[in-house]
């Protein structure tokens, strides 16, 4: 039978916990232990409530909500981190789910479940997993650093493996699909799509473009930072620069390369038509960083070295770029050639052996 006030928050782990209003009106639990402990403490508690008793300071001490710890972890990250735009959308969510929560009173087993079940209900990534876990040792970091708490929960929670060798590019006819339907509904945004698959960027790097970075004479984007900390130089090919003049030619020519055309901000993402022309083309399991496999598989499949790919993506070491070396003329179809098959039926007759004759002498 369920008793009031007392509870186990972590079912089945057989540690209990105590719920009740203060004289104040505030809401506190505390840890007990057993449930006959938990049940004698909280009959304590509610005694002492009555009688107006001040309760022990440990108890008084105000609980830090994880809102707290999420609020001063984003101030944190718009000083610090390139990754604030989209920390942003993410520590909403993770305010809403744990915000009102007393941070110390988190168990890793909550913090798990809960971004468990976000990742199954919107289909998240491994990565997209991590990222949101990444945020909560952070806030806790943070916190225990500001003496506003003492542990950190979060740094339990499982790191989900990722799958660093996936490549998804888009087919010809998967192209065709998109390249009908983005002119009918988002006709301006057909230049974002041109030079993403033309010159490999990345989403961050690519709507981070601002226009002292284009040099139209040597035609060639100059990226000062990317994600590897690195200068990039990315060669323009017809399409990318044609893509860019388009652009180019619709507004003053300052600041960030793609913004909105309807309020003059600068755009964030491609999510609000991208996904959207996915879904219509009917693309399955394609995301906007499949461009970006895209401009890399299709230069494998013509026959463009490794080497040369890296560097165009901004890769540190080839480690990463060896995924498309499949896609291309493979050296070790050559290697292997070199056995060639030989003719089994002269050595067969020359090793061939005939019947020994054993004589016996007999005495």
């Amino acid at each position: 039978m369920k008793q009031r006030g007392i509870f186990e928050k972590d079912p089945g782990s057989k540690v209990w916990w105590i719920c009740y209003y203060d004289q104040f009106g505030k809401k506190r639990r505390e840890k007990a232990g057993t449930k006959s402990v938990a049940l004698k403490l909280y009959r304590k508690r509610k005694q002492q409530v009555l009688e107006g008793k001040k309760l022990p300071e440990l108890f008084r001490k105000p609980s830090v909500s994880f809102g707290q710890l999420a609020d001063e972890a984003l101030a944190y990250s718009k000083r610090n981190k390139r990754s604030y735009r989209t920390d942003v959308p993410r520590f909403a969510s993770l305010k809403e789910w744990f915000g009102s929560e007393p941070a110390e009173e988190l168990t890793p087993r909550e913090i798990e479940y809960k971004l468990a079940k976000a990742a199954e209900k919107e289909k998240w990534a491994p990565s997209t997993f991590n990222h949101y876990r990444s945020l909560m040792p952070l806030s806790y970091r943070l916190g225990i650093l500001n003496r506003k708490v003492t542990t950190n929960p979060a740094r339990s929670v499982t790191h989900r493996r990722e799958d660093n060798n996936r490549v998804r590019f888009l087919t010809e006819d998967e192209e065709k699909k998109l390249r009908k339907i983005v002119p009918a509904k988002w006709p301006s945004h057909i230049p974002e799509f041109d030079l993403a698959i033309n010159t490999g960027l990345r989403k961050g790097s690519q709507y981070g473009l601002t226009w002292d970075m284009v040099d139209w004479k040597s035609r060639m984007l100059n990226i000062s930072r990317t994600k590897n900390d690195e200068a990039v130089h990315v060669p323009l090919n017809d399409v990318a620069l044609a893509a860019l003049k388009t652009v180019f030619e619709r507004g003053s020519g300052r600041g960030r390369v793609f913004r909105s055309s309807k309020t003059g901000e600068a755009l964030e993402n491609a999510r609000h038509w991208f996904d959207d022309a996915v879904v219509e083309a009917n693309l399955k399991n394609f995301h906007w960083h499949d461009l970006r496999h895209t401009f890399a598989s299709r230069l494998r499949m013509k026959g463009a070295p490794l080497e040369d790919i890296a560097d165009l993506l901004g890769h540190k070491s080839l480690t990463m770029t060896r995924r498309y070396a499949h896609l291309g003329p493979n050296r070790l179809h050559e290697v292997v050639s070199l056995l060639k098959a030989t003719d089994t039926t002269s050595d067969t007759e020359q090793t061939a052996v005939s019947p020994t004759v054993v004589q016996v002498s007999v005495n």
